[in-house]
């Protein structure tokens, strides 16, 4: 009697992942931006930004240029919009309260000052202050970027929401409000959309490593992508974020040396690899331009039809959409 009261039990347990299929399509993943630009006003008598004031970059190029480059390399399958933006004539407080003045913030950014400590920003105050976890709950936005500067406090990227996992950064606590998981990424408009990339690349790089957390050996087609020949000789693939397949070093992306790599299979095959290995040096990936490398890592991400070992092909569905990853 136990047997068939368990047998009927798991009958109807949800399985812990999809059913494996070879065509189910690939579906695009859509986001909703609220966008947050902190760019204080630093003369009142002028009006001049913080941005101006530093003759850094326009976050509406940045926006732009990043927003294209995603849809580009996703091939279609991640589109980014921009729901809202909101230019903040403010300075972020630290989580101790601490919060510079335009003339402070100014002789740090100049190095008159030492910054202060410590550095991160009150993440808690900017949920709060922008209403973000009641707005993300009514699905009115998916996730925030944040524009900031030099020592403002924010994380590459971070994530809340219940079940919110490492994102580069620990997760946002008590955010279960939001009802879903999502992404705060942290940009600068002193950089530029290579840096931005970087950001988002190490977001992937988060992601994509708890999507395939419970498979191993190669059935772990995450750990198989990013290899790079320093670390698996003669076996690399696309490497990651800081390792081309041939760096020998962090941000080595401008490494002449050839060596073997697997990264056309990804690129042509995927998930029916054909075993086309071939030699690759910078040539491939822009020579050391940061941009142009990881454009080049992007466009190599599956964007497949299919599902093996309850994960789809298609990788972009989980780094735009983090609520679709089983943990």
């Amino acid at each position: 009697m136990t047997d068939i009261i368990t047998a009927i039990i798991n009958l109807f347990r949800p399985a812990p992942y999809p059913k494996d299929s070879a065509a189910e399509p690939a579906q695009i993943a859509k986001s909703r931006v609220l966008l947050i630009v902190y760019d204080p006003v630093m003369d009142p008598a002028t009006g001049v930004k913080l941005s101006q004031k530093m003759n850094w970059k326009n976050t509406t190029d940045l926006v732009t240029g990043f927003i294209a480059d995603i849809l580009e390399t996703s091939k279609g399958m991640a589109r980014y919009e921009i729901a809202q933006r909101l230019d903040v004539n403010e300075i972020p407080a630290k989580t101790d309260g601490f919060r510079y003045t335009p003339e402070t913030l100014y002789a740090v950014l100049t190095g008159a000052a030492q910054p202060h400590m410590p550095q991160e920003a009150d993440y808690n105050a900017i949920l709060t202050k922008f209403n973000i976890l009641q707005r993300v709950a009514r699905s009115e936005i998916d996730e925030v970027w944040i524009f900031g500067f030099p020592h403002a406090g924010f994380y590459e990227s971070v994530m809340g929401g219940p079940g919110a996992f490492w994102c580069n950064a620990p997760p946002l606590a008590n955010t279960s409000a939001s009802k879903r998981r999502f992404v705060i990424m942290g940009f600068s408009y002193e950089r530029g959309v290579g840096e931005m990339h970087e950001s988002y690349g190490h977001r992937v790089e988060s992601i994509m490593e708890k999507t395939f957390s419970k498979l191993t050996g190669e059935a772990n087609l995450w750990k198989r992508f990013i290899r790079y020949d320093k670390t698996s000789p003669g076996k690399a693939a696309c490497g990651n974020v800081h390792f081309a397949p041939n760096s020998q070093a962090d941000y080595d992306w401008g490494n002449k040396t050839p060596v073997k790599s697997e990264c056309y299979d990804w690129l042509l095959n995927f998930p029916n690899f054909k075993g086309d290995v071939r030699m690759v040096a910078s040539s491939e990936w822009g020579g050391g331009e940061i941009r142009a490398h990881h454009r080049w890592w992007l466009d190599h991400l599956p964007r497949a039809a299919g599902r093996k070992n309850g994960i789809h092909n298609n990788w972009w569905q989980y780094i735009v959409a983090p609520q679709r990853v089983i943990i």
